[in-house]
């Protein structure tokens, strides 16, 4: 199942061939998350952009996080509300100059991995959409991570934004797992990391644990999943009929 935000990547659910869910701004992880608990046998896959899920879905973001609920969140960051045509987001640098702000940003950015770390993720990663193979590898392996898997995608706008662009990336990123010495299971060099921006910004898997997912601790589904429990004395063939 993907549940897809208000955004550029909003109509994704019309593109792939799997159960999808167009649902408001900022709620692509409340509603994942009702999917999830309904049937968590499913796999739930969330989109948002950055304003999206950086902005008024941000309290959502967090306590989802906490909860490590097994969904895999892609966050499509292009450091911009686009779909408005090319507002300051949460994600804007400080200075920069938007429709929104012609004198420059002056609030400090969000920054999704340190928030990630501090909030209880259990999979945090950062791709760049320029580079789709490894952005491929850090989707699989989020998707198969069984915990909150956040994959952040540096993702140009090539209308609104022309200082994040495809050229200002491929010039400064690089791979942590080109570094040798990097460990994704230390959560203090994962900070560091995520702190980096400037000449160089990493991508990668930043950081990786397990721990039980919240679905494990709600006794109401470890024996069956929601929809499968039947239920009785109540007549749905009313309600089925509109659907036909």
């Amino acid at each position: 199942m993907i549940v897809s935000g208000i955004g550029c990547h909003g109509a994704v659910t019309q593109y792939v061939n799997a159960n999808g869910f167009h649902s408001i701004h900022g709620r692509t992880l409340p509603v994942a998350t009702g999917i999830k608990l309904a049937n968590h046998e499913l796999q739930v896959i969330a989109m948002a952009g950055d304003g999206d899920g950086y902005g008024i879905g941000i309290g959502h973001f967090i306590h989802t996080m906490r909860r490590n609920l097994d969904i895999t969140n892609l966050v499509h960051n292009n450091k911009r509300y686009s779909l408005t045509t090319g507002q300051t987001s949460p994600t804007t640098e400080m200075g920069g100059s938007t429709k929104s702000t012609p004198f420059g940003v002056i609030e400090v950015p969000v920054n999704p991995l340190t928030l990630a770390l501090s909030s209880g993720a259990t999979y945090i990663s950062r791709g760049f959409a320029g580079d789709p193979l490894h952005l491929k590898k850090l989707i699989t392996d989020g998707i198969a991570h069984k915990g909150f898997a956040l994959i952040d995608i540096l993702q140009p706008c090539i209308t609104f934004n022309h200082v994040n662009t495809n050229t200002f990336y491929k010039e400064k990123v690089y791979k942590l797992e080109e570094d040798g010495n990097y460990d994704p299971g230390d959560k203090m060099a994962a900070y560091e990391r995520a702190l980096e921006w400037g000449d160089r910004i990493p991508i990668g898997l930043f950081y990786k644990e397990v721990r039980s997912t919240y679905e494990d601790e709600v006794e109401t589904i470890k024996d069956m999943t929601l929809v499968k429990r039947a239920v009785t004395g109540v007549d749905i063939t009313k309600t089925l009929e509109q659907f036909k």
